[in-house]
């Protein structure tokens, strides 16, 4: 990958982990002369981005992409209801509950309270 490719970001983290091998003493991967190194003063930062511009770094940067997507999010429109309408629907589910709960013969708090009565009547 050429240096022109990466972030600034990402540059600053290959020649920062370059020039710590090189501070290190890890080998040159370029020839330098001595009269060159004197001029950098033996800068490692130097000679870490005189080796990324060369394009001879063995360092690799993986850049994941996101996949991208052309549609546009539609947002479903609402119906409009009115106050009305929802006392209406509110009454006849609660007429369908208590048929139900006839068929089903739900307690009532006056047969619990019959029940409970006759078992203190019996004891």
């Amino acid at each position: 990958m050429d240096a022109k490719q990466f972030t600034k970001y990402e540059t600053a983290r290959i020649l920062g982990a370059r020039a710590l091998q090189i501070a290190m003493n890890a080998p040159l991967l370029i020839k330098i002369t001595p009269e060159d190194l004197e001029k950098i003063n033996y800068d490692s930062l130097k000679i870490a981005e005189i080796e990324l511009n060369s394009n001879i770094l063995p360092i690799s940067i993986n850049k994941p992409l996101p996949g991208r997507k052309e549609e546009k999010l539609k947002r479903a429109k609402e119906k409009k209801v009115s106050d009305a309408q929802i006392e209406e629907k509110e009454i006849a589910e609660e007429q369908e509950i208590a048929k139900a709960g006839e068929i089903m013969e739900l307690a009532n708090p006056e047969d619990e309270a019959n029940e409970s009565e006759n078992e203190n009547n019996s004891e």
